[in-house]
């Protein structure tokens, strides 16, 4: 039997121009539909579990749209509630080389943004699950999204499910009043897997590996230096069973290196360092990190290291796919994983 996965936040539809076009050049837009945490519930529906997302629409035709992509994929929305007005947007221009990619929200007012505690039944929604995930972006959206996020942490822990989080700073998302050190303390308290990138635990914490400029990778990033914002957030969050760094060292907008480390019981784990030389879409990398980590720690249990090399793996192509949802198998990672980079023609 499946496992059973809740993701809460918000999708959006998605506007992009097309190739390598700006925003001033696109005659018109290619459409789709991303958000943090569908996007994780899209990889693991794609590895065989039973995900299932939570959000708020209104009664619209793009809602539906939106739903029957999510269905396409596997992903169940039994539990999305509906009411309010519109389906955010977000517009995306990609970046080259030297140029980086530009995205513009359009998502105030959205149904999810004006979600209050009650509106879901976290009782219900939780009963049997065998994990629940959010990130730093819906607390982001509105004082009642953060309240409905932390009803539902509570009543994960009450019941006795694993939590994580995808500390996913925006800095243009916070916006009603309260920053991401006033909002996340009490949320992220409830979880028991950490994900951050190496600038999400500054910004949100101010917690940052000694003697590294975040700011200026230049394509190098050594793992052990973020060690030490492992254990710095363990103790902030002493529920937390393990503390998950992505490491992107941006050469340019199209040539990446991505790895990871996990830091569990006092020990840091590193996962393969892998060149992403030519990238067709970067957006999404770090919920396809998450959905595999999240598979790989349900599926590997007590085998850290390799549920670590599954989400990286999973992650590395997702990079090479577009749009925002990760549309690989398990196989596919799992042939990575044993090092099968090669991108020859399965015949």
């Amino acid at each position: 039997m499946s496992k059973k996965i809740v993701t809460f936040g918000e999708i959006m539809l998605r506007l992009a121009t097309p190739g390598y076009e700006r925003f001033c050049q696109a005659t018109h837009l290619n459409s789709t539909f991303g958000g943090g945490e569908a996007n994780v519930a899209v990889s693991l529906a794609n590895y065989g579990m039973d995900a299932q997302f939570v959000t708020r629409l209104p009664k619209n035709d793009i809602a539906e749209w939106c739903l029957s992509e999510l269905h396409k994929y596997g992903v169940k929305t039994d539990n999305v509630v509906r009411g309010g007005d519109r389906v955010g947007i977000y517009f995306l221009e990609t970046g080259a080389v030297a140029r980086a990619s530009k995205v513009v929200y359009d998502r105030a007012h959205s149904s999810i943004a004006e979600v209050t505690p009650g509106m879901i039944n976290w009782e219900e929604v939780l009963k049997g699950a065998d994990w629940f995930h959010w990130t730093g972006i819906t607390p982001a959206l509105s004082q009642g999204a953060a309240d409905a996020c932390l009803e539902a942490i509570k009543v994960a822990n009450k019941l006795g499910v694993p939590v994580s989080c995808d500390l996913n700073y925006r800095k243009n998302l916070w916006k009603y009043g309260k920053t991401a050190s006033e909002v996340m303390p009490a949320l992220v308290e409830g979880c028991d897997v950490i994900l951050g990138n190496e600038e999400d635990a500054e910004k949100v914490f101010g917690i940052k590996p000694e003697g590294f400029d975040v700011e200026h990778t230049g394509g190098e990033v050594n793992a052990a230096e973020f060690e030490s914002v492992c254990t710095q957030m363990m103790a902030k969050f002493p529920r937390a069973k393990k503390v998950i760094i992505t490491l992107r060292g941006s050469i340019n907008a199209n040539h990446n290196t991505w790895r990871g480390c996990l830091y569990s019981e006092g020990s840091l784990k590193v996962s393969k360092d892998y060149d992403i030389t030519h990238i067709v879409d970067r957006v999404g990398g770090g919920d396809s990190f998450m959905g595999g980590l999240i598979y790989g720690l349900l599926t590997y249990t007590n085998d850290d290291q390799k549920a670590l090399e599954f989400a990286v793996a999973a992650s590395c192509l997702k990079h090479t796919i577009y749009g925002d949802f990760n549309l690989v198998t398990v196989p596919e990672v799992e042939n990575l994983m044993k090092g099968d980079g090669s991108g020859r023609v399965s015949r």
